[in-house]
């Protein structure tokens, strides 16, 4: 018994010496940052009562390795983002903030499906704004990051100036890991470009202001570009065996598409505001689209084909235009929110510690289609598809 707690003293004391530097460093980083927020002229007491016991966050490094934008199959990211329940309840609210809207199209010259498109996308229209404490998901990224810590190290100090400035309160602060937060998930520093006041009480508030948050994004989409009245794009269809150029930013005339056979899906000519790239996210095989500046839009706003398609289709199912024609190239296809919460009470009727049935896959859920999987021959990857549910609705 003695050996074994000396042992474990030991082991204990070596855990606490590795751990010191790692402390040390982090404070030294904060010190560092407390002198470069207030050599922008950050007073350094906003400084401490926004950074009031921050720690680093090894959760925050984790996630920075693996965003679902650029690690999701297209058709799962699409059939969660993209589908009815979202377009249900975009209507109601299209309806509901139609005056706001309308007022923020007017002056942006942005179309309000697209606006609207963009706080469904971002935050389930305000249900998931993000937990992660700005202040510490920032500093962590700033003083630990692998890389890319001088742009953390920049969204910290504009997240302070939004302090500092009285739009928000440190205890507002809240969002994503990466640290875009508010109703449409700004950047601390695309907030301070680009966030305007919708509702006229002289502040900036996207967290607590959907006239503010919609007007804002508006504001964004117009500075990207945005060409008032023009489409952001449509589906296509290619010809067989189709090898030609695409990217979004591979940009053609229309004449030069048209000579390659390509058609729209809808039978219409090809038209559009300008050249067109054509962008096939599950490659020749699956849905294709031509795309237009508004298209690049919406890119801009998070530097991700997934995501600029999820606006651009939702925008067009608010609009009251069909999902898309062609299918996507599995035969394992994406679930929507209430088929993942279907999933879910289905595992939970085998006996599967899943949680609350809610839509949002977890590990425990993931855990619970491994085994499903694993015990029925299928290939073992945790993932929530059409697969598994057909499987658990057959019993």
């Amino acid at each position: 018994m003695s050996r074994i707690n000396s042992l474990t003293r030991a082991c204990l004391l070596l855990a606490a010496l590795a751990a010191q530097p790692a402390s040390a460093d982090f404070d030294e980083c904060l010190a560092d940052l407390r002198e470069g927020a207030q050599a922008q002229g950050i007073p350094g007491a906003v400084f401490d009562r926004t950074m009031a016991g921050v720690t680093p966050d090894p959760k925050i490094i984790e996630l920075s390795e693996s965003q679902p934008e650029f690690t999701t199959p297209i058709w799962d990211y699409l059939a969660s983002l993209v589908d009815a329940e979202k377009v249900a309840e975009g209507r109601k609210l299209l309806a509901r903030y139609d005056r706001v809207l309308r007022a923020a199209e007017k002056k942006s010259g942005v179309d309000r499906h697209t606006i609207l498109a963009v706080w469904g996308v971002e935050s389930d229209y305000g249900k998931l704004s993000g937990r992660w404490s700005l202040p510490q998901s920032l500093s962590t990224l700033a003083c630990t990051a692998p890389r890319r810590r001088d742009y953390f190290r920049s969204e910290l100090m504009a997240a302070l100036k939004i302090v500092a400035r009285g739009d928000l309160a440190p205890e507002k602060l809240r969002g994503s890991w990466a640290g875009a937060f508010g109703h449409t998930q700004f950047m601390p520093s695309t907030y301070l470009r680009l966030a305007v006041d919708g509702d006229g009480d002289g502040r900036r508030d996207l967290v607590d202001s959907i006239p503010d948050a919609l007007f804002s994004t508006a504001n964004f989409l117009n500075n990207a570009g945005w060409q008032t009245g023009a489409p952001w794009g449509y589906e296509v269809q290619l010809p067989p065996a189709y090898a030609g150029p695409s990217g979004r930013s591979n940009r053609a005339p229309l004449a030069r598409w048209i000579k390659l056979k390509i058609k729209r899906h809808d039978g219409k000519p090809l038209r559009g505001p300008g050249v067109a790239g054509l962008v096939l996210p599950a490659g020749a095989e699956g849905p294709a689209f031509l795309v237009f500046k508004n298209y690049d839009a919406a890119f801009s706003y998070n530097g991700a084909t997934s995501y600029a398609l999820a606006i651009s289709l939702l925008s067009d199912r608010l609009k009251g235009h069909g999902a898309i024609k062609t299918p996507w190239p599995t035969d394992d296809g994406g679930l929507s929110r209430a088929e993942k919460r279907e999933l879910q009470v289905l595992l939970r009727k085998r006996g599967y510690d899943v949680g609350e049935p809610d839509g949002a896959i977890g590990a425990k859920t993931r855990e619970a289609i491994g085994d499903v999987q694993k015990r029925s021959g299928l290939p073992l990857d945790g993932r929530p598809g059409q697969r598994v549910l057909k499987l658990l609705r057959g019993g």
